[in-house]
């Protein structure tokens, strides 16, 4: 039985008819892991205690008590922190930090007795598009391991792709889930910012970085932001929020969509135009309704996040001095001495690049030139987003420039990486839901991904679109699927 081809749905049936039981699906993916990760090197950490988890949930099913999630068994980006299991955000500086306690959703979904089979690769600190800076090595893409998975969370999205796990989580500060579901052929939601707690999430850039799900459809993302949404008292931004996964099949017909033309322009690879064309096309058929608009601030919106995200990156990275936890260097004679050690040893060079930029950008003298402009142009794409939303229920975009890239061919130029963001980016500066979706495949086979961008708190309707589209779409799976 091909249980990594299943749905949550279909799985939560095997489950809950007793055809299967939650130590048996556990070890089915224990083995997978074991025979195909070594390829793929999604996991950093495997839950040596997933076992004892999927006894909790079978005692759980057998009682009557099962929820959505109850043995279903998930992968956890590395910055999301898991009492007593190993977070390391893929740094030499957390190298063996392990939590004392839960981040909200992995209490949340403990609680739901879904199993954590383990904590997934990442760029270091979430800092990147390729999880290709991650301390612990790179993560292979499932459809071509010459190709980077993209990133930050290409473990999350990679794991989904060559079914190593049911679903994953992932997070999310300037397309960091829904590239890599693009890259990986997976889908990959960032919700509404302020719809899931980040308390327990480490902290990149802080009002940008969102918790989000990966999955192998729209359907399975929607039960699984359901699980992890809500108002928590440990993060002041989160806001309550109605369940999604209600929604789905819901009729799409005289939706209104917005495709802004500056999104279909220079440096879109024709491959991914016309697969997303397509999609709109397919759209239309089922009813909605396409209208063009424009977003003109698009060109600013990579200076402005990177300025944000690093000014508040520097802000957030400076608790790693090695004294309270994290690594600490056995250098210097001083503690100021002793703390420039352990940061150049601990921290990888892109993050160092970050901490360097937001210092800068926040330094007196360069303040109002940079940091000020970069969240002025912040207030200028919200209003450019509202302006489209009183026409418009969602908006229809290319996730990504182009597709998946081999390993070595943006590393020497860092800014190549950077430009590669500028589909995903203007999501998280407005704060808005976005889910990325396959849409098509290149020549090589490379997986194609369309993002959907909706209201705030829309997050139900673009996952239902999604759903909508991914039912007509023709799937091709990777040889890890097979």
């Amino acid at each position: 039985m091909n249980l990594h081809l299943k749905s949550i749905k279909e799985l939560r049936s095997l489950l809950d008819g007793g055809d299967i039981t939650a130590q048996e699906l556990t070890q089915y993916y224990l083995d997978r892991i074991e025979k195909l990760d070594p390829a793929i090197h999604a996991y950093i950490t495997v839950n040596e205690k997933a076992m004892e988890q999927a006894e909790r949930a079978q005692k759980m099913i057998e009682e009557g008590c099962a929820k959505p999630l109850t043995g279903i068994v998930l992968g956890i980006k590395d910055n999301i922190c898991t009492k007593g299991l190993r977070t390391t955000c893929a740094s030499h500086m957390l190298e063996d930090f392990v939590p004392t306690y839960n981040s909200t959703v992995a209490e949340k979904l403990a609680e739901d007795g879904a199993i954590f089979i383990g904590k997934l690769n990442m760029d270091e600190f979430a800092m990147g598009a390729s999880t290709t800076t991650s301390y612990f090595g790179n993560t292979c893409n499932p459809y071509d391991t010459d190709c980077v998975p993209g990133g930050s969370s290409g473990g999350s999205a990679a794991a989904v792709a060559a079914g190593l796990c049911v679903a994953s989580l992932g997070s999310d500060t300037g397309g960091s889930i829904r590239q890599p579901a693009a890259f990986c052929g997976v889908t990959g939601l960032k919700p509404t910012y302020g719809r899931v707690s980040r308390s327990g999430l480490v902290a990149f850039a802080s009002s940008l970085d969102q918790i989000g799900p990966i999955g192998k459809s729209a359907r399975d993302c929607a039960v699984l932001l359901d699980a992890i949404s809500g108002e928590d008292p440990m993060d002041m931004t989160s806001r309550p929020s109605e369940p999604v996964a209600e929604m789905m099949g819901a009729p799409v017909e005289g939706t209104v969509i917005g495709v802004p033309k500056e999104f279909f322009g220079e440096g879109l690879n024709e491959e991914i135009k016309a697969a997303v064309e397509n999609a709109i096309k397919e759209f239309e058929a089922m009813g909605c309704v396409i209208k063009e608009v424009s977003m003109p601030s698009l060109k600013y919106a990579i200076p402005a996040y990177y300025l944000i995200g690093s000014a508040e990156a520097s802000s957030n990275l400076a608790r790693y001095d090695g004294v309270r936890y994290g690594h600490l260097s056995k250098e210097g004679n001083s503690f100021d001495e002793r703390l420039i050690a352990t940061r150049n040893e601990g921290f990888g060079s892109e993050v160092k690049r970050r901490i360097l930029l937001g210092s800068y950008a926040l330094s007196s003298g360069y303040f109002d030139a940079y940091y000020k402009k970069a969240n002025l142009l912040r207030r200028r794409i919200r209003q450019e987003y509202e302006e489209i939303f009183k026409t418009c229920d969602c908006i229809l975009t290319p996730t990504t420039p182009e597709a998946a890239f081999k390993f070595g061919t943006k590393s020497e130029d860092p800014t190549e990486m950077y430009l590669a963001d500028i589909y995903t980016v203007t999501v998280n500066i407005a704060g808005l839901p976005a889910v990325s979706t396959p849409c098509g495949y290149t020549k090589e086979g490379l997986p194609i991904g369309m993002s959907i961008v909706g209201k705030a708190f829309a997050d139900g309707q673009i996952l239902n679109l999604a759903d909508a589209f991914e039912k007509k779409f023709n799937y091709i799976l990777n040889d890890f699927c097979l």
